[in-house]
Parts: structure tokens; C-alpha cells; sequence
């Protein structure tokens, strides 16, 4: 891609020596807590515990001959910049989580916020990058939800970042791919997710951080970033954790066209047919408000710039970015995505279809029972076992397999004691309710938080910051945890106990695993299966591939829906 925002092709802007020496006086004299960074001087916000710098440049605006194009490094000014603001969200047609307060929203988006504990610690302090959710079409990196104040305090330095979403951060084109130095189009949003690694490590330092203890950590489409940026040899070096929650991007992706460079490029074609644009000029040209009206369903691609295989394909042949890993996912994740339907033993084969194709239903969805309760309850684990629970397993036994750092497995099961008016209540520990826990903003009026709910949220910041700290996130006082490499393979239950048990349902994760491992070997070895597989292998392996490819190409109801 044109002028790409990684390594040594990224432009270097050198600050006068005498400016900095300025600065730094100004600074001495206590008119201001200032840091120099490599754009110029930037002055953050101290209350009781942390100072906060809030809308921090890491690339130019996205804007005009920019729009579609990879990060570039962002001006430079003169004096002082005032982080005292955040920067607007970048264009999306919602937001996430869906009650978030309204933000104002600007094309030119692409700002980073950073917290750093108050104090003068004696060594530089571990950083952890938050990347948020959102379907990769809705997000802020600066809604209250995940200020990092609260993590701050555990001895880390917080940063969140914007990165574009929607059609703006994954249109792929072949108008766009030719103009690139690289020959691809595609996701701008995961380079701004670089851009932004790329500018902590330049500039962590002057906060006070350690620029070889960087955790990137991220929720839901975050943590299907987070899985894209382990594999991607741009982000190479970058970081040394990583945490996921409740989202990764381990399916078999090469039945899904559409994730394909080719395939994407053509989902772009048809996006700029529907836009009306008769030329690439015309489509940057064209306002945003009219762009968020095209139906466009938001994805990485696998370029082979960014991403030159699917995070399972390069896990498996051992070529991922060797980092520690901790994720996980929620115990009632698949409730959300049930909303309000009214679910019974004769409809829970329709229900599911709904979201699923009726072969991956008939094939892998457990029992309905014989009533009403137990027909929800089976219909909530499979949406959860589909959407992420097998993400999130696979991830930790590839990463135990072909790995050599620490990989920490973890279960939400806590159901936050939620007000009856919440859109989440009786949902338990569905899609998202680990957020308030692990950033420890327990606030009312959201819930009627109890001690036990501030103790999992302290021992929850504990495990995530220990880990940021050393790559494993035991310590003093916290119950155990152990590595997922170790033998039995343990998950971290963290709920009304905090304690190490067996894999809850495990059989039902393997069954999804069977089915796919068969789609995943027929598409590699489709000539050798057709000749050595009995005729119901094949048909279960094509009818598999069809309902599967027939999934991805659906609207992204797997998450957007419910976000």
C-alpha cells in the first residue's frame, strides 16, 4: 500500500534539538506536565491518581487523497498541545456497546488516549493497547466504559486507540490495489491499529513506559484484531502480549472467498456500484453520511501484505508472532444474540437457522430438551459455542501447541446483578459483560454492584495487569492459574469462584472442531479426500463447505446485530 506506516519506510520527522531543549525547560519550571514526543510537545490532564492525555495524533487525517489509503505519520506543531479532549469517533452507523453516550464523529479520527499512573516509578512501566469491539463498524476508544484510570493504577500505562471501521477501514478494490505500492486494498483499519503500535513504541518511552513490554488486549471484533495482529508480519516486534476476548478469526477461511484478496475486491466493486460513483475520485469525493448509507459488511483480508494466511493456517505451521496469550470468553455469551425471541422445543431448529445454516444446525446443535428452559439454554451455548467459545479454545491449543510463551485460558461466568429495565438483564454472563469487570468501572446506576462483584473486578485487573507486567498473571494472593500448556488443560473460572477447573462442555467444542477440521482438510487436500472418503464423509464435507460459505457470506448478524 501506498507509503505503508511500518518499519523503515515510515518517515522519521527529527525535532530540533534546540526546540526540545526549550521544552524541556518550560517543563522544569513546572508551568505544565509536558512530554516530548516525536510530533512535538503535549501537555496531559492530572487528577488523584493518573494523568490523562487525550487525543493524541498517530497519522495523518484519513481524509481527501487519504481516504483508502495506509496510514501516514501525523504533522508536527510548534508550542504546546493541549490533550485535554477527546478526538470524535470515526464514522460508523451505531455505536458500541449500544448505550454508549453519543460522541461527536469526524472522518478525521485517527487519535490515541493515554493514561499514566501519577508517581516516579523506578523502572519503566509494561503498557497495554486497547483495540475495541463493534463488528469493526461501531467503536470509540474513548467511551467511559474503557477509560483506563482504573488499570492505571495497578502500575501500567493504559492507551486506547481509534481505527476506521465500516467500508472506510476494509473497502477492498481493484482501483484501490493498483494504486498501492503493494498491489492491495483492504484493511486500513488494521494498519491504523499498526500505525498506532508503531507510534507507542517510538513514544511510550517519554510517558514513562517500557516499549518492550507492550499487551495489546481487545473485546470481541478487538479481539478478532488481536488475532489478526499476532499473525500479521507487520506487526512483527511490535508487542510482546496479547489478550483476547470473546472474538477470534480461527474458522476455515479459505471457503470464504470473500476474505480472499480477489474476493474482497470484488464485494468492492459491488460496493462502488451501489454508491453510484463512476470513478475512485468521485467515491473519495463523495460525503460520508452518503458512503454509511451503502450496505457494506466490514472484514479483514487475507492480502498477503498484512495477512498472508488465516490466523489458524499460520498458527498451525508455527509461524505466528511468538507472544504470550490470554483468552477466553463468557459463560452465556450466546444469549445476546437470542434478544428477545421466544424459543421452545418446536421452533429451536428454525430459531437457529436464523443465524446459522439448517446443515451446521442439524449437524452440531445439541438437544433441545423437552421444554421451554432447557430449549433456551441449548439454543444460548450453541450461538455462544459457534461465535466464540471454539474461537477462543482453538486459539489457546494452537498457541500451546506450536508456541513456546505462556497461554492463559479464562471462562466469564459471573452474571452481573443488572437493573430489570437493562436490554442485558437475565442474560447472565452474555456477550460483553467482562468489560466492566477487567477496566473496573463497577458505576451505578448500571447495576446493583455488590462486594463481590468489586472483589472479581480487583482480582480480574490483577490477573490482566500481572500479566502485562511478566506475561503470566499470577501473583500475591490471587488463586492460581495455570498454563494452558500444562497437562490437564485447565480453564481459569471466573465467576462466584475463582478456581481452575475442567473445559465446562468441551464434547460440544470438539464436534465443531471435527466438522471443521473436514473442512479444512478438504479444501487443502480436496482430490485425496473425494478418493479415500466414504460417500457420507464427502456429502457431510460438501454440504458443510456450501452451508459454510453460505454463513460468511450472511450480514454480519454474528455480531452487528446484537451490538
Amino acid at each position: 500500500m501506498n507509503s505503508p506506516a511500518h518499519g523503515s519506510r515510515r518517515v522519521i520527522r527529527w525535532i530540533s534539538p534546540g526546540l526540545v531543549a526549550g521544552w524541556i525547560g518550560l517543563a522544569s519550571q513546572g508551568a505544565f506536565p509536558a512530554i516530548v514526543t516525536d510530533s512535538g510537545l503535549v501537555e496531559g490532564k492530572t487528577d488523584s491518581s493518573v494523568t490523562v492525555f487525550k487525543g493524541l495524533p498517530f497519522a495523518m487525517p484519513p481524509v481527501g487523497r487519504l481516504r483508502w489509503r495506509a496510514p501516514e505519520p501525523p504533522a508536527a506543531w510548534q508550542g504546546v498541545r493541549e490533550a485535554s479532549t477527546f478526538s470524535p469517533r470515526c464514522p460508523q452507523t451505531g455505536a458500541y456497546p449500544p448505550e454508549s453516550p453519543q460522541e461527536p464523529t469526524s472522518e478525521d479520527c485517527l487519535y490515541l488516549n493515554v493514561w499514566v499512573p501519577n508517581g516516579s516509578p523506578s523502572t519503566p512501566l509494561p503498557v497495554m493497547v486497547w483495540f475495541y469491539g463493534g463488528a469493526l463498524e461501531n467503536g470509540s476508544a474513548s467511551i467511559p466504559l474503557y477509560w483506563g484510570n482504573r488499570l492505571a493504577e495497578h502500575g501500567v500505562i493504559v492507551v486506547s486507540a481509534n481505527y476506521r471501521l465500516g467500508a472506510l477501514g476494509f473497502l477492498a478494490h481493484p482501483a484501490l490495489s493498483r494504486e498501492s505500492d503493494m498491489r492491495v486494498s483492504g484493511n486500513y483499519g488494521l494498519l491504523d491499529q499498526i500505525a498506532a503500535l508503531q507510534w507507542v513504541q517510538r513514544n511510550i518511552a517519554a510517558f514513562g513506559g517500557d516499549p518492550g513490554r507492550i499487551t495489546i488486549f481487545g473485546q470481541s471484533s478487538g479481539a478478532i484484531s488481536v488475532s489478526a495482529l499476532v499473525v500479521s508480519p507487520l506487526a512483527k516486534g511490535l508487542f510482546q502480549r496479547a489478550i483476547g476476548e470473546s472474538g477470534g478469526l480461527f474458522e476455515p477461511l479459505t471457503i470464504a472467498r470473500e476474505y480472499s484478496l480477489r474476493g474482497a475486491e470484488a464485494e468492492g466493486i459491488d460496493f462502488v456500484r451501489q454508491s453510484g460513483a463512476g470513478t475512485l475520485e468521485h467515491l473519495r469525493q463523495m460525503p460520508v453520511a452518503e458512503l454509511l448509507k451503502v450496505p457494506f459488511h466490514p472484514h479483514v483480508v487475507i492480502d498477503g501484505f498484512a495477512l498472508r494466511a488465516s490466523p489458524y493456517d499460520v498458527y498451525a505451521g508455527g509461524q505466528q508472532n511468538d507472544v504470550d496469550i490470554l483468552v477466553g470468553s463468557n459463560a452465556t455469551e450466546g444469549r445476546l444474540f437470542l434478544g428477545g425471541k421466544s424459543i421452545t422445543v418446536n421452533n429451536y431448529t428454525q430459531i437457529l437457522s436464523a443465524d446459522f445454516p439448517s446443515m451446521l444446525v442439524r449437524l452440531l446443535a445439541p438437544s433441545p430438551g423437552d421444554n421451554g428452559a432447557t430449549a433456551l439454554a441449548a439454543a444460548g451455548a450453541f450461538e455462544g459455542d459457534m461465535r466464540f467459545r471454539w474461537d477462543m479454545w482453538t486459539w489457546a491449543r494452537l498457541a500451546a501447541r506450536t508456541g513456546s510463551k505462556g497461554v492463559y485460558f479464562y471462562e466469564f461466568a459471573r452474571a452481573p446483578p443488572l437493573a430489570g429495565t437493562s436490554r442485558y438483564f437475565d442474560m447472565g454472563a452474555t456477550h460483553g459483560m467482562e468489560m466492566p469487570y477487567v477496566f473496573g468501572h463497577l458505576e451505578p446506576p448500571a447495576a446493583s454492584w455488590t462486594s463481590a462483584d468489586n472483589k472479581l473486578s480487583a482480582t480480574m485487573q490483577s490477573y490482566w495487569t500481572n500479566f502485562a507486567k511478566t506475561g503470566d498473571p499470577n501473583g500475591r494472593g490471587l488463586p492460581q492459574w495455570p498454563d494452558f500448556r500444562s497437562s490437564p488443560k485447565l480453564v481459569m473460572m471466573l465467576g462466584e469462584q475463582v478456581q481452575a477447573e475442567h473445559i465446562p462442555n468441551e464434547q460440544s467444542l470438539r464436534r465443531i472442531n471435527r466438522l471443521y477440521w473436514l473442512v479444512h482438510a478438504g479444501t487443502e487436500h480436496l482430490v485425496a479426500v473425494s478418493l479415500i472418503a466414504i460417500a457420507p464423509v464427502a456429502a457431510v464435507l460438501g454440504g458443510a463447505g456450501f452451508a459454510y460459505r453460505r454463513w460468511r457470506r450472511r450480514p454480519r448478524v454474528r455480531e452487528a446485530h446484537a451490538m
